[in-house]
């Protein structure tokens, strides 16, 4: 597509949509946290670290796609192995100053797994510099390589209890909403071509939906 026709207001509205699916309506997120290099200990043989230091995690939107998993035996038996691929907002991870690489580890649910590939998905109208998002390549992590605690929302096993996510509440691009900081932010409002939403982000919690779309207001 010919850049004459592609300007940045339309890189911006691109931009602005694609927040919006992802942030406000499909509500997904994966936790990610970074190794820290400088602080964790590698072995002069092996050249591995046993034990890794990672950064506080940082709260991500996401469109997950989520595999069954895949069963292994052997001698001790069957061992479940889980893979998935996480596609995250490239703009959104400027806005949080937020570069993923390989190596690092993610959770989802109560799984955590170590980042094996990062792959950008696709050009912006074949512009090189503009690129919609990154596709992160995941598997789970080996026991004891990451100990955290889980955060939800994630699956009920026989070891845990539910952790359901009571309340969703969208960003429509505010710095805060009720939950707390979102480091989120839409192009158009922030150059002020597109005023800010008048009605403010929606949620929906245990008291219902806040929407007009059901007729609630």
């Amino acid at each position: 597509m010919a850049r004459l026709f592609i300007t940045p207001r339309e890189l911006d509205l691109i931009s602005d949509l694609t927040k919006e699916v992802i942030k406000d309506v499909i509500g997904q997120r994966i936790f990610y946290y970074a190794v820290r290099t400088d602080m964790t200990q590698v072995h002069d043989v092996y050249d591995e670290s046993t034990e890794k230091v990672f950064d506080p995690p940082i709260e991500v939107d996401a469109l997950v796609e989520w595999s069954p998993g895949e069963i292994k035996t052997n001698k001790f038996g069957y061992d479940k192995f889980h893979s998935i691929e996480a596609r995250v907002h490239a703009q959104d991870l400027i806005d949080k100053a937020l570069r993923m690489k390989v190596g690092d580890f993610f959770s989802y649910g109560s799984v955590f797994f170590e980042i094996t590939q990062v792959i950008t998905i696709s050009k912006i109208f074949g512009q090189v510099e503009h690129v919609t998002g990154y596709k992160l390549m995941g598997k789970q992590a080996r026991e004891g390589l990451i100990d955290k605690a889980t955060r939800g929302p994630a699956a009920q096993t026989f070891e845990t209890e539910r952790v359901a996510q009571d309340t969703f509440v969208q960003q429509r691009g505010s710095a805060t909403n009720e939950l707390g900081e979102t480091a989120d932010r839409r192009e158009l409002v922030a150059d002020g071509t597109l005023a800010t939403p008048i009605t403010g982000p929606k949620k929906v919690s245990p008291d219902g939906v806040s929407s007009s779309f059901y007729g609630d207001e």
